[in-house]
């Protein structure tokens, strides 16, 4: 059963919260968040990139840059920006887009939960992505950009939100730039507290489906933290992460796209022949394509627009054979074009399907060959991969809208 705990919490005091809080550290190139801090000197950029205050030449893993974190954090808590809520509390989440909402709670999660499969993963991790936001978290003392989870729909517990939301002020409740609406309740009276903490253990799993280094980083440092007190009895704060909990039917998953920069040596007319092996393949002139089912892929080539159905015998009911990305990966980007590990191969490309079919006409204007739209991955896909204990493929899923750091403070340490 899921441990989900209330949480001591530093957050901006109201006025601030709009012009603090931001998006997640790893949407942004390193010139992106210089360009986003501009102007803004409350922007929680400046602690979640502190290496936009340094030149190109400082590296972003320079002891130096974390110290600079922690030094403008303790400048934020120290002139009101950040203001302590003294007792555990659970925070009601709601991101409004396009006129669809999804509430989820912030709160704590069990890092034991983590290591013994309670909170399910489905993506793999990489250690050099994985260290930055280590170093980060352990110099800070403190997680700030919570993990997004997902868990199956519970009524008990969608009541207690609707009901505490339903009837209190929010504390926030503020447009983004991109005009996502952000709303926070604070959960604070002890009974109710209580009950939202039973409800919780109730849940039998809950699923990574954003932030999968932010968590593996987490988790590694509340060990670390733990092999330098041995005598920890578990009630510490460092064995527990900022997360953000989200019913499952709320969620809405963007496909993610690819570009690819050449045909692996073959001429147009040789790959159009040697998918249709595979694929049928209809041309649409220069009319862009989404997918509308699932199976069904778009691609640009030369301008070109084709909708690529994949042919019966190619599909399989295997959790993660059988999703869209696969299907592409093993029968099209692997065998036709040689890309064998997407993760690494330079000749691909991923685009979040935020930036729609405009993206790919560009990309493949400019520097890329061929581009292919995808139905998005399903939100009952990634937990039935999630529940067999398998991965899938990279960039497979894209979440929108995107959860902003700098709302929810956990300190791991006592903060001044």
């Amino acid at each position: 059963m899921a441990i989900v705990k209330p949480f001591f919490c530093y957050r901006p005091n109201g006025a601030a919260a709009s012009q603090v809080a931001a998006l997640p550290y790893d949407v942004y190139s390193r010139e992106e968040a210089r360009e986003a801090v501009k102007g803004n000197p409350l922007s929680f950029l400046n602690i979640d990139r502190p290496d936009v205050h340094f030149p190109d030449s400082v590296s972003s893993q320079d002891e130096r840059v974390y110290d600079k974190a922690k030094e403008l954090l303790m400048e934020r808590i120290r002139d009101g920006t950040f203001v302590y809520d003294g007792t555990p509390c659970y925070y009601i989440y709601r991101l409004t887009m396009d006129g669809r909402d999804q509430t989820g709670v912030a709160a704590c999660c069990s890092v034991d939960d983590y290591q013994n499969g309670v909170i399910r993963r489905h993506e793999n991790t990489r250690e050099e992505k994985e260290q930055d936001r280590i170093c980060h978290v352990d110099r800070l003392g403190a997680h700030t950009g919570p993990i997004f989870l997902a868990y199956r729909k519970n009524r008990e517990l969608q009541q207690m939100v609707d009901e505490w939301s339903r009837d209190h002020e929010p504390i926030y409740s503020f447009a983004s730039m991109d005009q996502v609406r952000h709303c926070v309740w604070r959960v604070d009276e002890p009974e109710k507290v209580a009950a939202m903490e039973k409800a919780f253990e109730r849940i039998p799993a809950a699923y990574i489906a954003d932030g999968h280094h932010r968590a593996a980083s987490a988790v590694k440092v509340g060990l670390k933290r733990r092999q330098e007190n041995p005598g920890y009895t578990g009630r510490e704060p460092f064995n527990y992460f900022l997360s953000v909990l989200f019913p499952e039917d709320q969620l809405k998953i963007l496909p993610y796209n690819r570009v690819v920069s050449d045909l692996n040596g073959r001429s147009t007319k040789e790959f159009l022949e040697e998918i249709a092996g595979h694929f049928q393949v209809e041309p649409l002139g220069r009319q862009p394509f989404a997918p509308g089912e699932k199976g069904t892929f778009g691609m640009i080539l030369e301008g070109q627009w084709y909708k690529l159905k994949a042919k019966p015998e190619i599909l399989s009911s295997d959790p993660v054979k059988g999703l869209d990305v696969s299907v592409l990966q093993d029968w099209l980007l692997g065998p036709v074009l040689g890309i064998q590990d997407p993760r690494t191969d330079k000749r691909i490309d991923f685009i979040g399907g935020i930036r729609g079919l405009g993206e790919l006409i560009r990309r493949t204007s400019q520097d890329m060959k061929a581009g292919f739209s995808m139905y998005p991955t399903s939100i009952e896909e990634l937990l039935a991969v999630a529940d067999a204990g398998l991965l899938m493929p990279p960039k497979s899923t894209w979440f929108e809208p995107k959860l902003l750091s700098g709302l929810f403070i956990h300190p791991l340490d006592e903060l001044p």
